[in-house]
């Protein structure tokens, strides 16, 4: 693998050292370009080849210093690092940026741009040729397939059930990596509470824990499925935030990854701000070919894990802490791009859309507002990314009036999400959007969705409201 001198100033790449160290990955060679010169100028450690070695070395690398215009020394290094049992290989190469033309050679200022005189450049390096290199090439790999090792069938619950869906979670991909070989876990320390536990349990040799390098955690997933394996990455919503970067280069590089952040939102709790995922929907729907989705019960949550393993593109899913009933049949299908319609009549004067811990939050409104003579259609929308436009558009005619309400900010969740549904020209109905839009402090579930005006009783507030039935002094 080759890098540069100025990307070791990034965090991402000592969290993969200390991973390859510590795994004693003896197959990697990183050769590192050191040319002491950034983009805007020199970089931190210019061309001391010790100070990097000193990084390396104190995460168990072997560590060759070479002068990287010297070809001897370049064939003598590799020898050297195939040699190296038990040790990655880290070869730093002292050179000179555009070494050989003398306009250019070791200065400042012309990172990424032409050659000034590039008729004099090709004199000073000896003149035109026609010299063709054939490199040997790396040894044949051979590349995993989807295997189905065998019979397996998804965990189910009854209806009425209490179940947290980051149990479903678990149990569901324990369950899927007994049916597919090609199935795989990691995990960022928390695999106790994401549930991914679970699968560590039944296939230990298939799961990889990264600890808290979250950035290690979406690059391992990415190397994982280039060899042709299904990852399935799990931390807290809240920390994928630090993986952003990895997230969008998987998205440009074509990878095929599952990522589920769970304690999400405000309903996890006393935990407080620090640890709610209240920005990731909105981060994982600006992911390009990105599906986004977000259960609200058990059975849910086990369709939609087996289903995300033959999708394409990033694929992110979003669990809760907390439990809650299960509402649908086992055998309840969840097609991605769909909804569920879960309160409907011929009266309804409004719709409420909700996903997650709001669904249920959502059908006690609904049942508030009956006794109150207001019918209220309730939408799951479950699969936030593609989104359901057929089903909010009809919605929309039919009711006049729509209710969101989700765990998360206003900006980029789900009240954006519905309201695209209408971006092409055609009347926007009357809009309510409810979301977390004050900073969380630390209390129950109950209380986090009461303050944040998400629960039962706001949402019923709202509703009355929009259909002009409320009473306001």
């Amino acid at each position: 693998m080759l890098c540069g001198d100025s990307e070791l100033a990034e965090g991402s790449v000592w969290e993969a050292a200390e991973h390859a160290g510590y795994e004693h990955l003896d197959n990697l060679t990183v050769i590192v370009d050191v040319n002491r010169l950034g983009q805007r100028g020199p970089t931190r450690h210019g061309h001391d080849l010790d100070a990097y070695a000193r990084r390396f070395q104190a995460f168990d690398w072997h560590t060759i210093e070479i002068d990287g215009h010297d070809l001897d020394a370049i064939d003598r290094a590799y020898g050297e690092a195939l040699s190296t049992k038990g040790q990655p290989t880290a070869i730093l190469a002292r050179t000179l940026k555009g070494k050989g033309v003398e306009g250019v050679q070791d200065r400042e200022g012309l990172h990424g741009k032409p050659l000034p005189e590039a008729d004099e450049a090709i004199t000073e390096l000896g003149g035109p040729r026609d010299i063709r290199v054939r490199v040997q090439e790396p040894p044949a790999a051979r590349m995993l397939h989807s295997v189905h090792t065998g019979d397996f069938e998804l965990p189910k619950w009854d209806k009425g059930e209490e179940v947290a869906t980051r149990n479903a979670f678990g149990e569901a991909l324990a369950a899927l990596g007994t049916g597919r070989g090609d199935i795989v876990a990691l995990d960022g320390e928390v695999g106790d509470s994401t549930r991914a536990e679970f699968f560590a349990k039944e296939h230990p040799d298939r799961y990889f824990e990264c600890y808290i390098a979250e950035q290690q955690l979406v690059a391992s997933a990415v190397g994982l499925a280039a060899r042709g394996w299904v990852p399935y990455a799990a931390t807290f919503a809240a920390f994928l935030t630090r993986a952003y970067d990895f997230i969008r280069m998987a998205s440009i590089s074509g990878s095929g990854i599952n990522l589920v952040g769970s304690h999400a939102g405000v309903a996890i709790g006393q935990d407080g701000p620090s640890q709610m995922g209240l920005e990731d929907l909105a981060m994982m729907r600006a992911v390009h070919g990105s599906t986004v989705l977000y259960p609200c019960d058990a059975n849910q949550t086990a369709r939609l894990v087996g289903a995300m393993a033959g999708l394409e593109g990033v694929r992110y899913l979003r669990t809760s802490r907390g439990e809650s009933p299960v509402i649908y049949a086992p055998d309840e299908e969840f097609p991605v791009g769909g909804s569920k319609l879960l309160r409907s009549s011929d009266r309804d004067r409004l719709t409420l859309v909700a996903a997650g811990v709001t669904v249920h939050e959502a059908l006690a409104a609904a049942d508030a507002l009956e006794r109150e003579g207001i019918r209220a259609r309730v939408i799951d929308l479950y699969s936030v990314k593609p989104v359901d436009r057929a089903a909010l558009r009809r919605a929309a005619e039919e009711t006049g009036c729509l209710v969101t309400v989700e765990d998360h900010h206003p900006e980029g969740g789900i009240g954006d999400a519905v309201l695209e549904a209408f971006a092409d020209g055609r009347p926007v109905p009357r809009l309510v959007r409810l979301a977390v839009r004050s900073m969380p402090g630390s209390a129950s579930p109950d209380e986090q969705l009461h303050a944040a005006g998400i629960d039962a009783e706001s949402i019923a507030a709202a509703g009355r409201l929009l259909v002009e039935e409320a009473v306001v002094p």
